[in-house]
């Protein structure tokens, strides 16, 4: 199984949605598999910019709710800090 890159993805999905070439011909051109373009052109238009991220790299919605979890993990480990630390605090006699 062979990997495309971003921009050659990007310029065999415009071949055919901007310039209006058959997918079969521009599979064909390119060596690639019908049913792979078509993929592609449908991810494309669903996405625009932020399609063909590359593997291991989250689109940017994913990005934002991954980094919102990870801050209220965060937090919450704080919070629980605080509080162990409060309660100890409390029960010190000065």
């Amino acid at each position: 199984m062979s990997h495309h890159d971003k921009k050659f993805k990007l310029q065999a999905v415009k071949l055919v949605v901007e310039e209006g070439k058959s997918a079969r011909e521009v599979a064909r051109n390119l060596e690639i598999n019908y049913s792979t373009l078509t993929r592609w052109v449908r991810k494309y238009k669903d996405s625009k910019e932020t399609s063909f991220i590359g593997s291991g790299n989250l689109s940017p919605e994913h990005k934002e709710m991954s980094d919102l979890e990870k801050r209220i993990k965060e937090l919450e480990e704080e919070n629980a800090i605080l509080k162990k630390a409060m309660h100890i605090f409390a029960k010190d006699p000065k």
